[in-house]
């Protein structure tokens, strides 16, 4: 392996560690999360796998841990930000090429996961999916609590509402909404 194709891998993936995730950024929330930092938490969860579901946790938590690589050259795109989907994809799958590209052999293996991501075809892509939608509405959740704005970031759940399949990570979704919606409520009773 390169060891200046290894270092340049490994500095672009270092820029996730300091990359704030756009949504939050754009929603002014106080000292958000980094996009190393959500893709963490969603490897962390994929040791919830349930043995008896036949998933391959092992690609669970790898998908996990690269499904936003791209992000360290092209961004955290959102919605918000006015790039229709297609070009989206085609700006992180470029992207995902050149990483991968400094990985030599190994890297196609990255690429192949990222994709088999993107196309949602999968038991794996699409728990992986499943818990991105997860960690965001925790995410929101923690957020609205530690800074006592409950109810304030509505649209990070109402863009998920219905779109969680797997049962275990929607019933999970489900108790996080039912906690936001109590602490929402007595926020309300309180003024």
């Amino acid at each position: 392996m390169d060891i200046k194709k290894l270092q340049e891998f490994m500095e672009l993936v270092g820029r996730l560690k300091h990359m704030k995730r756009t949504g939050w950024v754009h929603k002014n929330v106080s000292d958000p999360e980094t996009i190393a930092g959500h893709m963490y938490r969603m490897a962390m969860l994929s040791f919830l796998v349930n043995n008896d579901e036949n998933l391959d946790t092992v690609k669970i938590m790898q998908m996990s841990l690269i499904h936003d690589l791209a992000e360290c050259i092209v961004g955290d795109i959102t919605p918000h930000c006015g790039i229709p989907p297609d070009e989206k994809h085609k700006l992180e799958d470029e992207a995902m090429e050149s990483i991968c590209k400094l990985l030599g052999d190994r890297g196609l293996t990255i690429l192949e996961m990222f994709r088999e991501y993107e196309k949602q075809e999968t038991p794996e892509a699409k728990y992986v999916k499943d818990l991105d939608r997860l960690d965001l509405i925790m995410q929101a959740y923690e957020y609205e609590k530690r800074d006592n704005i409950p109810g304030k970031l509505e649209e990070f759940f109402s863009s998920n509402d219905g779109k969680i399949e797997h049962p275990f990570i929607k019933k999970l979704a489900s108790e996080i909404t039912a906690t936001r919606q109590a602490l929402c409520s007595s926020s309300t009773s309180s003024k």
